[in-house]
């Protein structure tokens, strides 16, 4: 049976994920509280900003900065694009 959540980011009931997706006390509130959809958005936008700002995932700062963006991305209202960002042409 799949585990239902009320997911935070699409205030909506929605399947929720197998596992916590990310270590520790961040990864049980995003297991708890965020959809499965809602993740699969955030690893879409992850890949965007990892590329608009040619972060290097050895590079602390760089895992830092995802960090927040992951947070404020899933658990914040307004969470904004990047300024440079283009959406590519379909």
């Amino acid at each position: 049976m799949t585990r239902m959540v009320h997911c935070k980011k699409l205030n909506k009931e929605l399947p929720g994920m197998a596992r916590p997706p990310y270590p520790g006390e961040l990864g049980q509130k995003i297991y708890e509280n965020i959809s499965q959809e809602a993740w699969m958005s955030w690893l879409t936008q992850q890949t965007i900003l990892i590329n608009e700002y040619r972060l290097s995932m050895i590079d602390p700062k760089a895992q830092s900065f995802l960090r927040e963006e992951l947070e404020k991305f899933l658990f914040g209202d307004n969470y904004q694009m990047p300024e440079a960002f283009v959406p590519p042409k379909v």
